[in-house]
């Protein structure tokens, strides 16, 4: 008896073969064990979910949609991005068994892809994010921020139970953290963010590096008119009131003639040295330090508590712990230790 061998039954034949076959075909990763999808190719997919190497006029055709200084909030279609790494699994589809094939291992091959896209970024002695891949949302911001600070701090939380002026140490895997799977500034004053979740509560903050000095312009002053918040010498506190800008808790920066943005500092410390409760008759430079550090701020996104209407928080609050004899007196013994060192060699 003669049977006839259609063109639907080689192709169920082949699925059903190439569905036995897929737990034979799987290659060890020593980074994170065994999968069907080579690991190069799973890589390059799951940045590609991320939105790498696509180009940025397809994120932001209009440059008006991104105006400076701005921020846009985003949801990542995932159709999109599937639709995306498809349209790239199938330039080596070329005959029906092919595509046949390539139906047969695109289940397992998301799988393994979801999985990568979640290590794209995994930061140092940080938990390895395991599970299926699920929402993804992110932002775009356009601003002197992202220039000025280049490694901005990013956090995002699921629940808002951090005070929006506390200090944060929790680690991304901490439950109450949610895992930034891509943070890439794509121009000098464009950073792209894509979070794995939806955050109730997104925190920008600049970088704790070094010792920072600065002013502030305060509500209400010209564009051009800057402002130093003093402290007491004694104690580092912040002269009331905290929360405002007055001219016994504050003074105006003098800017050296024909030079905009260029302090004129000798005219500042006779200013700080006037108002400053507790400065002597000459500012020493510890005491002008003081007065002009700056912590890092922070700009609270989402926050449903928030009601102060207060843009950025003072993170720290400074107080002095030795005093300026007891500081004069180590320098000076350090450098006589330094000295006798120098002389002896």
């Amino acid at each position: 008896m003669v049977s006839n061998v259609t063109s639907r039954m080689m192709l169920d034949q082949v699925t059903s073969y190439l569905s036995t076959m897929i737990g034979t075909l799987a290659e060890h990763d020593p980074d994170d064990g065994d999968h069907a999808t080579p690991g190069e190719l799973r890589r390059f997919l799951g940045g590609l979910r991320l939105l790498k190497g696509v180009p940025f006029s397809y994120l932001v055709p209009d440059s008006r949609l991104l105006p400076l200084e701005s921020i846009r909030f985003f949801y990542l279609d995932r159709a999109w991005t599937d639709a995306l790494t498809q349209g790239v699994l199938s330039v080596g589809t070329i005959t029906t068994a092919d595509r046949a094939q390539l139906e047969a291992m695109y289940p397992h091959i998301r799988a393994e892809v979801d999985q990568a896209e979640r290590v794209q970024r995994r930061p140092k002695d940080e938990e390895r994010l395991e599970g299926a891949g699920g929402t993804i949302t992110g932002f775009l911001i356009r601003s002197k921020l992202v220039s000025g600070w280049p490694n901005m701090h990013v956090r995002a939380y699921s629940r808002d139970v951090l005070p929006d002026d506390a200090l944060s140490t929790v680690a991304e895997s901490h439950p109450d953290r949610m895992k930034v799977l891509r943070l890439e500034r794509l121009a000098p004053a464009v950073l792209l963010a894509l979070i794995d979740g939806v955050p109730e509560v997104i925190h920008l903050e600049e970088p704790r590096q070094g010792i920072q000095f600065g002013v502030r312009n305060a509500p209400g002053d010209p564009g051009d008119q800057r402002r130093v918040k003093v402290r007491r010498t004694d104690t580092g506190a912040a002269v009331p009131p905290v929360e405002s800008f007055t001219d016994t808790n504050s003074v105006t920066v003098p800017f050296r003639r024909n030079a905009p943005g260029v302090i004129d500092m000798v005219q500042l410390a006779g200013r700080l040295r006037d108002t400053a409760p507790g400065a002597g008759p000459a500012l020493e430079s510890n005491e002008y330090a003081l007065q002009m550090l700056r912590f890092p701020y922070r700009q609270v996104f989402g926050d449903p508590d928030e009601v102060s209407g207060t843009r950025f928080y003072d993170l720290d609050q400074f107080a002095v712990k030795l005093s300026v004899t007891a500081w004069t007196s180590t320098v000076q013994a350090h450098l006589r230790q330094a000295q006798t060192k120098s002389e002896g060699q």
